[in-house]
């Protein structure tokens, strides 16, 4: 009995040791799923990244991190198969954009958002005023951009009160040129100074600070970023946009179609239930905007933001996921 008890014990043993080793060779594949994001120090890209990565790793097991780069260099990434996603490809700012894609060198997936406008902001209780504050409309007929000339008083600039002050974009960026292009274009040169701030935060600082005292301000601004999902601002409609004469500031900047791209590498290693959420994915400048105001005004990180958005948008995930996955990540952001 003892000899039977002792090869019954190592049988019980080897069995094991193999369950243990199929176990662990399970559980390698489940930590070996792991999503490689772009990141071009934006913080759109990077609240974006963190939806897909909180869903990603709730329902299917992957981990995921980023890696920063430019937008060219990230790009390159993506077709070479070191970054497996891009959520934010500002295709109209890549040259090669459209031929690199009809050669198969990456696949577009969708696009993600494409009402990214820009351009010159102004409060909206300079036009409408703000009864709760108190504030007066003045300058009540103001919708154009050219009509900033009638309204130099209104705008006044610090140094040269006989004059209005236009903030415009950060020396060096191609849309400063093209600002002040528009700025010599609409002659608002004659009683307006064009105004470079030295760095995108010094000029969401004057822009933050001017509504905070309900002062008029007109200032160069994009979407989607924090300060236009906190700050209730107005775009100055321009001429409707055309190609060939924006860069001449003679007609409105381009909304850019930002689209999500994955690498050959990760199409072909599967990941199909993440792709095909990847196809489904879309937002918005204005939703997304209000995910960063969110996070600027509570301090909170990029996954606690996704959490948040995810929370305040379920219709969202019903347009992303099939019912039984879009009732999991529900019950799982309800904890």
């Amino acid at each position: 009995m003892k000899q039977i008890s002792k090869i019954l014990l190592l049988l019980a043993s080897v069995l094991l040791a193999l369950a243990g080793c199929t176990g662990g060779d399970s559980a390698d594949k489940v930590s070996n799923k792991e999503i490689i994001f772009a990141d071009v120090d934006w913080d759109s890209i990077k609240f974006h990244n963190a939806v897909v990565g909180t869903i990603a790793n709730e329902l299917w097991g992957y981990e995921w991190k980023e890696i920063q780069g430019s937008t060219p260099i990230t790009q390159e990434a993506l077709m070479q198969g070191e970054i497996d996603v891009h959520m934010e490809i500002w295709s109209d700012n890549l040259t090669s954009y459209d031929e690199d894609l009809a050669a198969g060198r990456f696949k577009e997936l969708g696009v993600n958002f494409d009402d990214n406008y820009q351009g010159i902001y102004v409060p909206r209780y300079v036009i409408e005023g703000d009864a709760e504050r108190n504030i007066k409309a003045v300058a009540p007929d103001l919708k154009y951009i050219w009509e900033l000339k009638n309204y130099p008083d209104v705008f006044k600039d610090d140094e040269n009160p006989e004059k209005g002050r236009i903030y415009g974009a950060i020396p060096g960026w191609e849309v400063d040129e093209i600002l002040y292009n528009k700025y010599l274009h609409y002659k608002l040169d004659e009683n307006f100074v064009y105004f470079r701030p030295g760095s995108s935060a010094a000029l969401a600082s004057v822009i933050t600070r001017a509504y905070e005292k309900g002062e008029a301000i007109a200032a160069y601004y994009w979407e989607p970023t924090w300060l236009l999902g906190q700050l209730d601002m107005v775009l100055l409609e321009d001429e409707p946009y055309d190609a060939n004469t924006y860069k001449d500031g003679k007609t409105a900047l381009p909304a850019v179609r930002v689209t999500i791209g994955i690498s050959n590498k990760f199409a072909e290693e599967g990941n199909e239930e993440l792709i095909e959420l990847l196809k489904k994915y879309r937002t918005s400048s204005k939703l997304t905007s209000k995910a960063l105001a969110y996070m600027q005004e509570t301090n909170s990180d990029y996954v606690k933001t996704a959490k948040w958005f995810l929370q305040e948008n379920t219709e969202l995930i019903d347009s992303w996921l099939n019912t039984s996955d879009a009732k999991k990540i529900k019950e799982f952001l309800s904890k």
